[in-house]
């Protein structure tokens, strides 16, 4: 009788650990299911060489055009934010400017034709535009573009 009593008591807690371990992997795979993390805003990251001696001419550029077409684009809710950085190089085809225009998801990207009238009503023509840009392409050189997600931590 003893004896019964024990293996019973013996079963009794194996199965309490077993529902207990199960239930343990229940909520473990439940969390495994869903994200550590929620995806944030999408940054163009554009890296950019320019050539020795033009360094101040390029600034200007960004100053004069590139940042009131982004202040425009920003206020007609295109994008979130943009910034500008330099870079100190490793080595000649390393950029020494970086640009990075945020968009509040991937969705924001498909907002191409209303960029562009921002950009015609800043600058001026698609034709404009497009011999500016020739002209820049004298002193400096886009040299990588890539598309980065902010991942926020739960």
């Amino acid at each position: 009788m003893k004896t019964m009593a024990i293996l019973i008591a013996v079963v009794a807690l194996v199965s309490g650990a077993n529902a207990s371990d199960n239930a343990s992997k229940s909520t473990a795979a439940t969390m495994a299911d869903e994200r550590a993390y929620a995806e944030g805003p999408v940054t163009l990251v554009t890296y950019i060489g320019v050539e020795y001696g033009h360094f101040e001419d390029y600034i200007d550029w960004l100053n004069s055009t590139w940042k009131p077409t982004m202040d425009a684009t920003k206020k007609a809710g295109i994008i979130i934010d943009y910034k500008v950085f330099s870079a100190t190089p490793q080595s000649p085809d390393h950029a020494n400017i970086i640009l990075w225009i945020t968009y509040k998801n991937m969705a924001a990207l498909d907002r191409g034709v209303e960029e562009e009238a921002v950009a015609k009503k800043v600058i001026g023509s698609t034709e404009f535009q497009n011999k500016a840009r020739v002209g820049r392409n004298d002193y400096r050189k886009i040299l990588h573009r890539e598309f980065i997600r902010e991942l926020i931590l739960k």
